[in-house]
């Protein structure tokens, strides 16, 4: 027995001992052995990761006003589980489909989907409707999830209160200013994704940099105040100037509007820029889009036209051919010419008035957008090799370099005589919208071309260092000289009520210069003859030129228009708005006092508002006014409220008391406005000469202020440095003075008359049909192309 005992005994003994030996080892293996991979294991369960989303940087408007940001949104979900143990199934589809619209087949997928085991998921996002809802829908959302707590809180049995809608935050990109400037901001989709614009073009610098941050937490997934943590901070995105100006773009929008409602074109750009630095102030297209909502717009109302789209100019151009012709000193604007038509090897360019106005001179010739003027001035007297130098120099068939995606390089065809004829006209060439702003522009500002720029500055809000974009010189084009006559040369085709094709754009007391376009589309064989492209592109004031506007008009539905009728009226809006902005005044002196009087208007009361309202207040008046002080409310307004005042006259706003204010730099200012001013500060004036303030020095004595100013008179020269002379013009040259002639007196072959049929003044030409086929420019043009087989005649990029 005591045998048997001891046996059991030893065996247990062996057993457990084999049982410990075989834990040891096991635990040794784990512990030691396998110890790091089950450390990294428990780790995993240990730890928490979260992604730190950077912020994407803003785009704003030369002056600061945000039109792209990021914004707090908020995303959909809700939880099959939740929402069948609450037995809400039904409530919860109707509920969301009327707030997100989503259909109701749909949302029922989603709210009773379950895995493949059977059992329900435990979230869902509701997309596309609900994602990145802004705070008015999830605010409608909470507002279900809370009605529906309180009928599940009625019902004690169920005893549930999670009904199974979630809302989780996030960040979308939003557009304050909604359609402004939609096609050259671009859009961020809602993957935040850049898909094009600025957005996309620039977004290595927006987008900016995830960071992230790793913890050690507990059961209850709460962050162990001593353990471990891992943190990369977030780098936001870099912040995005513009060189546009919010009120222009506006401006610009407003008054294509008024051209779709009118004409309903298949699509209108416009461009508006400074011409001395080729700063893009406004870029607009339609259709038109809102990024905010972008899926509702069809894919082609994303295209920025300003750049990707080629159109043939066609009178627009002839700016080019009269600036190389008077550079090289072959235009007299009193030479005259036969018009009517010309042959160039046995085809045949014709002007849009049958017959032609008889034997006029060459500014006459401009004036009535002749054809035949500018074939004799391209063709004849520049000949081929020189035109085509001057197209490559003012910028045509090349890439201007502007900070978009996209852009076209188009195309000029000068193999044979018939394209040499035809592109000093602007047909049988392609050009963008923004090489030919370019163009004009340096025309404008004494002969330089410039690079156009869109971006003013980009800031690193980490570094808060600022990289500024200066404007670029491409090369001298013309000489200054010639700019200034040439610019004299084109405010005649405006100032001229009589014959000049661009007198719907002329403005009282400034000094506009312009020129009218209107171009036939090819078709692929030859010209449409119903469809074209009508524009108007001018700049001002023609001394010191400041601003340059370019309006090209694609197929408005009406034939029988032109540029002088389609684009000159808005082109004349936006000008004297752009202007008035700007602090530029008309010259009383070459207003008629009839107009003066038309234009007079009432000052309305701005006293004790806050400056925002006072703005809002005097802008629809088209009334410049000037802040003085820095304080945010208006004190005291000169004129006051009630006065009859012409448009040329300041609103001086008083912000601060009068012992408060510093004089501000009256530079440039008329006597009248340093007379309001100084009165406005209780300060006397002592003028000494006549004209504008050039200089100015602050004294006091016996405790009494006073300013000095010395005045000078204001000329052209001031504008372009170095010019003297008068242009060489004679407007009373003039063999016709006929405006609108008859429409049977019009051409029937191909042309591009820049005003268009009968009643809108077909005298504004680009007729340039070819008798013969065979030679014919739009023929010879239609196998040649940009890359490959593209027709190069108006074709937009859809």
């Amino acid at each position: 027995m005591k045998k048997r005992i001891k046996l059991r005994t030893l065996a247990f003994g062996g057993i457990m001992t084999l049982l410990f030996l075989v834990l040891i080892s096991r635990i040794y293996f784990v512990q030691v052995v396998e110890g790091a991979k089950w450390y990294e294991k428990a780790k995993q369960r240990w730890s928490a990761q979260e992604t730190l989303v950077a912020k994407r940087g803003t785009v704003t408007d030369r002056d600061g006003n945000v039109i792209a940001m990021d914004a707090r949104a908020y995303t959909v979900a809700v939880n099959p589980q939740a929402i069948n143990d609450a037995e809400i199934t039904e409530e919860v589809i109707a509920g969301l489909h009327k707030i997100l619209n989503k259909p109701e087949s749909e949302l029922r997928k989603l709210v009773t989907a379950k895995r493949e085991d059977g059992t329900f998921y435990s979230q869902r996002e509701v997309r596309q409707e609900g994602y990145k809802i802004d705070k008015a829908l999830a605010d409608q959302v909470k507002a279900l999830r809370d009605e529906l707590k309180e009928q599940l809180a009625k019902d004690k049995k169920k005893g549930v209160n999670d009904v199974g809608i979630y809302l989780m935050d996030e960040l979308k990109r939003y557009y304050p200013s909604q359609l402004l400037a939609s096609q050259l901001i671009g859009f961020v989709d809602r993957e935040g994704k850049a898909k094009s614009g600025v957005e996309a073009y620039f977004n290595d610098q927006l987008e900016g940099v995830n960071g992230e941050i790793k913890f050690l937490k507990d059961g209850k997934r709460v962050q162990l105040s001593d353990g471990e943590v891992e943190y990369q901070a977030p780098k936001d995105g870099q912040n995005i100037a513009l060189t546009i100006d919010s009120n222009i773009q506006n401006y610009v929008e407003e008054a294509l509007r008024e051209i779709v409602a009118k004409y309903n074109p298949k699509s209108i750009t416009a461009i508006a820029a400074d011409p001395n630095t080729m700063e893009i102030l406004a870029m607009a297209n339609m259709p038109e889009f809102n990024p905010n909502s972008y899926w509702d717009s069809n894919y082609a109302n994303y295209n920025n036209h300003g750049v990707v789209s080629l159109y043939e100019p066609g009178s627009t151009f002839k700016i080019m051919t009269l600036a190389a012709a008077v550079e090289e000193g072959v235009f007299n604007p009193n030479e005259t010419y036969k018009s009517g038509s010309v042959t160039i090897y046995g085809d045949t360019i014709r002007d849009i008035q049958r017959g032609g106005w008889g034997t006029i001179s060459y500014l006459d010739g401009l004036k009535h957008s002749s054809n035949v003027a500018f074939v004799n001035l391209g063709y004849q007297k520049l000949g081929a090799e020189k035109l085509r130098d001057y197209l490559t120099k003012f910028g045509f068939a090349q890439k201007t370099g502007i900070q978009l995606s996209g852009e076209r390089t188009g195309v000029i065809n000068m193999q044979y005589p018939i394209e040499v004829a035809t592109a000093a006209i602007g047909q049988g060439v392609a050009v963008t919208p923004i090489q030919q702003v370019a163009a004009v522009a340096a025309v404008a500002n004494g002969g330089k071309l410039m690079q156009p720029q869109i971006i003013k500055s980009i800031t690193d809000p980490t570094t808060n260092k600022t990289t500024v974009f200066e404007p670029k010189v491409v090369r001298q084009v013309i000489s200054k000289e010639t700019s200034r006559k040439v610019g004299e040369y084109l405010e005649q085709v405006v100032s001229d009520q009589v014959i000049g094709t661009g007198r719907r754009a002329f403005i009282e007391g400034y000094r506009i210069a312009g020129k009218t376009g209107t171009a036939e589309k090819s078709d692929g064989k030859g010209y449409s003859e119903d469809k074209f492209v009508v524009s108007f592109v001018g700049y001002a004031p023609v001394e010191n030129p400041k601003i340059v506007l370019y309006i090209v008009v694609d197929e408005p539905d009406d034939s029988t228009v032109g540029g002088g009728l389609v684009a000159a009226p808005a082109f004349r809006e936006i000008m004297l708005k752009s202007l008035r902005h700007m602090g530029i005044m008309p010259d009383t002196s070459l207003i008629k006092e009839e107009a003066k009087k038309e234009a007079a208007i009432v000052v309305p009361p701005v006293t004790d508002l806050l400056l925002a309202q006072a703005k809002a207040t005097l802008s629809p008046k088209n009334l410049t006014f000037e802040i003085i002080g820095n304080g945010k409310s208006v004190l005291q307004q000169i004129p006051a409220a009630g006065s009859v005042v012409n448009p040329s006259q300041r609103v001086y706003l008083l912000t601060e008391q009068r012992d408060k204010l510093k004089v501000p730099d009256m530079t440039g200012l008329s006597l009248r406005d340093a007379l309001e001013i100084t009165t406005l500060l209780g300060i006397q004036l002592i003028p000494e000469g006549q004209g504008y303030v050039v200089s100015q020095k602050e004294e006091t004595k016996n405790g009494k202020r006073s300013l000095k100013i010395v005045l000078a008179p204001q000329t052209g020269a001031d504008a372009i440095e170095g010019d003297e002379g008068a242009p060489e013009s004679n407007a009373g040259d003039a063999q016709s003075k006929s405006d609108d002639p008859p429409s049977g007196e019009q051409s029937s072959s191909n042309s591009t008359n820049d005003g268009g049929a009968a009643g809108e003044g077909a005298s504004d030409s680009n007729d340039s049909a070819s008798d013969k086929g065979s030679s014919n420019s739009g023929n010879s043009n239609n196998s040649s192309n940009e890359s490959g087989g593209e027709q190069p005649k108006s074709i937009t990029s859809e």
